[in-house]
């Protein structure tokens, strides 16, 4: 089966603290709380200051699709996706944690529960996502989740890939 080959539970997935997490479709209810979302400092320079301006783009650029990120009954995150039709992968983006969530394996946890929803999509041959060659805690995440360096860059930022 493709995609077997990385460590991706069928089931719900939790944080560190047992929360259960999992993405929630932005509706009238939740839409403020994530907008508010803010990372800790040191990672502004490698994401937007609030999640409202990922917001935004999926709003006003009809490409990307925003996600609430939720553990247990608090909105803790966000995070985008997209289909890029020209080469028929999907595209992570706009990921943001709270700040006094960061380094409780929120973000793990949503990256695995995104990365099933994409893998369920049937047009669904390539998951790839870019970051800053800097930001050693992203470089980590997606090598232990199986993204391995396409070679390509988005500009400054290293672009890496899962098959489906």
């Amino acid at each position: 089966m493709p995609g077997t080959d990385v460590n991706i539970p069928d089931a719900t997935s939790t944080d560190r603290l047992g929360r259960t997490v999992v993405l929630d479709e932005i509706d009238d209810t939740n839409w403020r709380a994530v907008a508010d979302i803010a990372p800790a400092d040191d990672q502004r320079r490698f994401v937007a200051a609030l999640a409202a301006r990922y917001l935004l783009l999926s709003m006003r650029g009809g490409e990307w699709n925003s996600l609430a990120v939720r553990a247990g009954d608090e909105i803790v995150g966000h995070v985008m996706w997209a289909y890029d039709d020209e080469d028929g992968t999907h595209w992570i983006g706009g990921m943001v944690v709270a700040a006094g969530q960061q380094g409780g394996g929120v973000g793990r946890a949503a990256m695995h529960a995104l990365i099933r929803r994409l893998r369920a999509l049937p047009e669904c041959r390539e998951i790839r996502l870019s970051y800053d060659p800097a930001n050693a805690p992203a470089a980590a995440l997606y090598a232990s989740l199986g993204f391995r360096p396409t070679g390509e860059f988005e500009d400054t930022e290293i672009v890496v890939a899962l098959s489906a």
